[in-house]
């Protein structure tokens, strides 16, 4: 299985849209009620993501037509014959990789962050299909390709991507509200080169 990731084009919006409802889903399942509330992230999100440049898609070749099908809404089985066996580009996840400065994060409570005289790239909107294993890593990979200095923020009830952003060197840093004054908690990971 070979994964790439590349900028998200209008005439993803569909795959996109699904795979944001089974982070969604996930969420739930895990625990965590509130975050993404109905109709976010909408179409209208991604779009500003997309012309920001900073809209992206992960997409793995796969043999596998049935699990396509399946995640396409198929209700029965899906019969594969030999041709069909060929390789297909499946989009599995999304994130929004954005440049400085994200106004969220201009102040910040009950700690500070790590360096705050440098420029950062900000990761929002991380989501994958439940079955796609390692996508947190590759999205880290890309993003510490471009920047060494890169922030995220997640709702408290969010475990899955704390426990991700631990894993993979993130520093709590504090509170951070959104404009409609919900609390995120904030993180940063600085490479100092």
């Amino acid at each position: 299985m070979e994964r790439i990731i590349r900028k998200a084009q209008p005439s993803d919006m569909t795959e996109i849209m699904k795979v944001m409802d089974a982070a969604k889903t996930i969420m739930r399942q895990s625990g965590n009620m509130h975050q993404w509330g109905e109709g976010y992230p909408s179409e209208a999100v991604i779009t500003a993501d997309m012309e920001k440049d900073g809209g992206f898609v992960i997409v793995e070749k796969r043999r596998d037509l049935a699990l396509q099908a399946s995640r396409a809404g198929a209700d029965t089985p899906v019969e594969i014959s030999e041709g069909e066996h060929q390789p297909t580009n499946q989009i599995v996840g999304y994130f929004a990789f954005l440049q400085s400065p994200e106004p969220t994060y201009a102040r910040i409570y009950e700690g500070e962050w790590l360096d705050d005289t440098q420029p950062y790239h900000v990761v929002h909107r991380i989501a994958s299909y439940p079955d796609v294993h390692g996508i947190f890593s590759s999205i880290m990979d890309f993003c510490f390709s471009h920047d060494s200095n890169i922030r995220i923020d997640t709702h408290r009830d969010n475990k899955i991507m704390q426990h991700n952003l631990l894993k993979h060197g993130f520093t709590y840093c504090g509170i951070i509200y959104l404009p409609s004054g919900d609390e995120r908690l904030a993180y940063t990971k600085l490479i100092r080169l």
